[in-house]
């Protein structure tokens, strides 16, 4: 039998044992409730899953993540391949290929919850393999990484908003910056003149559309007044319109300034540049003297017009075009592609829509409104103000042949009022007469009169053989292959009486 002191001691043991056991629950207890309550704040869930009973484990926060209730679902094969996104269950399967060969293994993936929201998970699993090597269970972690990705996809838009926003910024400061340096010949349209008219007329037309437009006229005409006019009066109006000067850009760096470069494209290149077709997205390029463009550039050019694409210099990737091209020139195309350097498949892309600018000497007319425009525009900027125009000065400006056009008249009229300390606005003449006047006319103005002439002998004849009769089918118009109104602008700058070729009964 045992004694009383036996007793006691046992009952000590057991106690001290009981205390332990107590103990050692309460800090397993403590260590799970951390450990369950880490997971959580993680979003990390652990599992087991047993080879052989085929039995698995999900941590609190496996239920939490796959939204199912722990009191009521049993975690099984079926429900976890279930829950996971038909377009990722391959991925599975490859991963645990790799587990059953006793292979770690890390793969994402998305998982479906019961309310068909979507999360997106990440796990990471081990093979634990026994003493001969088998593979006898699989253990690992789920975190859900829902938020980060989410957070990064934003993050990714906003980063991307921010490079659409730099380089509209870019775009528009360019645009902007050219506009503010660019020194127009005059700031809008001015003159009444018949061929001024029929271009305006033109030019109401062909606005509205997307049509390619080549301008050609004498240097100092308003080639590029007359494209920015085509422009505001566009459905493109509200985007940039772009001007590159074809002739003024080196002929190695004209493709690179009009169709961008990559980085490390040629020597000098130390960064991505986008081209004026980039920066005019949506809007206008002006491409003024056009037929100063060199071989290559005219391909590339070709392919913008037929193919709306091109590709940086050094790249190889096509980007696309928005833009519409208006070209301007004042050389005689035609002659370029008869001897050789101009493409005449470019020719007939550009003149869709041509517009032919008038020269001074064919809307004097305008001279008096353009000499009114200008003395007003610099003598408020030089704080002058005048009465009137000197006649012997207005009648001088009206019989000058006027080689440079506009521009020509504008810088006479901006010198003379820095000058002129009179009352009366007047012109030093020998500034006029370094140029023969239209009374003593130069080779050019007498070859221009020759033509005039030639022109207007044609229209007689076409008119004398229509019967005076200018539009329709047996028209002069269509004889002459050209437009009835501009047939009428050439009748009245040519000052040709058209009912002096009537016949009877017409």
């Amino acid at each position: 039998m045992v004694g009383h002191d036996e007793l006691a001691q046992l009952g000590e043991v057991f106690n001290a044992t009981a205390r332990r056991l107590q103990s050692l629950y309460e800090t397993l207890h403590e260590r799970e409730a951390n450990l369950a309550e880490a997971q959580r704040l993680s979003h990390t869930g652990s599992w087991a899953w047993d080879v052989a009973s085929k039995r698995i484990f999900w941590s609190a926060e496996m239920f939490q993540i796959f939204g199912f209730d722990p009191k009521t679902t049993t975690p099984t094969t079926e429900n976890y391949l279930q829950s996971i996104h038909p377009d990722d269950r391959a991925s599975i399967e490859a991963a645990a290929s790799e587990l059953y060969k006793g292979n770690d293994a890390e793969y994402s993936y998305r998982i479906v919850l019961p309310d068909n929201s979507m999360k997106y998970v990440r796990t990471i699993a081990h093979a634990v393999t026994n003493d001969s090597g088998q593979v006898i269970e699989f253990v690992g972690t789920v975190i859900d990484v829902t938020e980060q990705r989410n957070a990064r996809n934003a993050l990714e838009k906003a980063f991307e908003e921010i490079k659409t926003l730099k380089d509209q910024l870019y775009k528009e400061n360019i645009a902007l910056r050219e506009e503010i340096d660019k020194v127009s010949m005059f700031e809008d349209i001015v003159g009444t003149s018949p061929a001024l008219q029929a271009v305006l007329s033109r030019v109401s037309k062909v606005a509205p559309t997307d049509s390619t437009v080549l301008v050609t006229g004498e240097t100092g005409t308003g080639k590029e007044l007359v494209a920015r006019a085509i422009h505001r009066r566009s459905h493109r109006s509200s985007r940039a319109f772009v001007s590159v000067n074809c002739a003024a850009i080196p002929r190695d760096l004209i493709a690179s300034e009009l169709f961008g470069h990559e980085k490390g494209a040629f020597t000098g290149a130390t960064q991505q540049r986008l081209g004026r077709f980039e920066l005019a997205e949506g809007g206008t390029v002006f491409l003024d003297e056009v037929g100063e463009l060199p071989a290559l550039t005219q391909i590339a050019l070709l392919r913008v017009l037929q193919e709306h694409e091109f590709e940086r210099v050094g790249g190889n990737r096509s980007i696309h075009a928005d833009v519409r091209v208006i070209a301007a020139t004042n050389r005689d195309l035609q002659a370029a592609i008869d001897a050789g350097t101009f493409r005449s498949d470019l020719f007939y892309r550009l003149n869709v829509f041509p517009i032919e600018i008038p020269s001074l000497r064919e809307r004097r007319e305008d001279i008096p409104l353009l000499v009114e425009y200008f003395i007003d525009r610099y003598a408020r900027k030089a704080g002058k103000s005048f009465q009137a125009v000197h006649k012997k000065s207005l009648d001088l400006l009206q019989s000058y042949p006027w080689p440079g056009n506009i521009r020509e008249l504008q810088n006479v009229i901006e010198r003379s009022v820095i000058v002129c300390e009179t009352e009366n606005f007047s012109v030093d003449e020998s500034w006029l007469t370094r140029q023969p006047l239209a009374t003593e006319p130069t080779a050019q103005v007498e070859f221009s009169r020759k033509l005039a002439d030639q022109e207007k002998e044609m229209i007689e004849a076409a008119l004398r053989e229509s019967g005076g009769q200018v539009s329709g089918p047996t028209g002069a118009a269509a004889k002459l292959g050209m437009p009835g109104s501009t047939l009428e602008s050439k009748i009245k700058s040519l000052k040709i009486n058209k009912n002096r070729f009537k016949t009877a009964g017409i």
